[in-house]
């Protein structure tokens, strides 16, 4: 499997190109400021992009979505318990002092048990609400074995968790969502946070100050 992470200003966020290398068939995840990056990374290597997947709807994982679906026209997934934050690009985008286009209609809302193909790999959503109601993490592996490489938007980070305090956010449920969803992965699976460097789910379970356990 390929993975490009690319983030950009002002928000610093982590977009990402994930390929199956032997079919060159890809998935983008959270374009914002980054999606040039992305897809020129994609047009470079001659990858077939066929899902637009978000991990959730905040303004800086949405910004560069309608140009990746201008380019590349192909569906937009999203969990719906986080549309009403995705209808508000524009008006988000304002009290950052930033000019966001108004975005194209989500495609396809993530529902449980979903299996999403790209060649030879899948991804499989499962919902983590607490940062935001609808935020989603991305279990993405080989077609029919369990995946361990985890993209998971803004709801772990390495050394730290996601913020509660905006519109929908939740301390208690997003601490439930990283013990039952994103600990049962295991301790080797790879976490691809929205910003920050990527890290484990070992290393979090035991060293990040909001989950370790006394």
């Amino acid at each position: 499997m390929l993975i490009e992470i690319q983030a950009a200003g002002p928000f610093m966020q982590n977009g990402f190109v994930v390929a199956c290398e032997a079919t060159r068939e890809a998935v983008i995840i959270d374009p914002g400021d980054g999606v040039g990056g992305l897809l020129a990374f994609a047009n470079r290597e001659k990858l077939a992009v066929r899902h637009i997947l978000l991990t959730h709807a905040h303004v800086d994982h949405i910004t560069g979505v309608a140009a990746a679906k201008r380019a590349l026209n192909v569906p937009i997934y999203l969990h719906r318990d986080d549309l009403f934050l995705y209808e508000r690009a524009v008006e988000s985008g304002a009290m950052f002092g930033l000019q966001v286009e108004r975005q194209p209609p989500i495609d396809v809302y993530y529902t449980p048990g979903q299996v999403i193909a790209f060649g030879q790999c899948e991804a499989r959503p499962h919902h983590t609400p607490g940062h935001c109601p609808g935020g989603v993490c991305l279990q993405i592996g080989k077609k029919g074995e369990a995946g361990t490489d985890l993209f998971v938007g803004d709801t772990l980070f390495a050394g730290s968790i996601g913020r509660t305090d905006l519109p929908g956010g939740d301390y208690n449920r997003l601490i439930g969502s990283i013990r039952t969803v994103l600990f049962g992965f295991g301790d080797d699976a790879k976490v691809y946070p929205g910003h920050g460097p990527s890290t484990t789910i070992g290393q979090e379970r035991r060293t990040n100050p909001f989950l370790i356990t006394t």
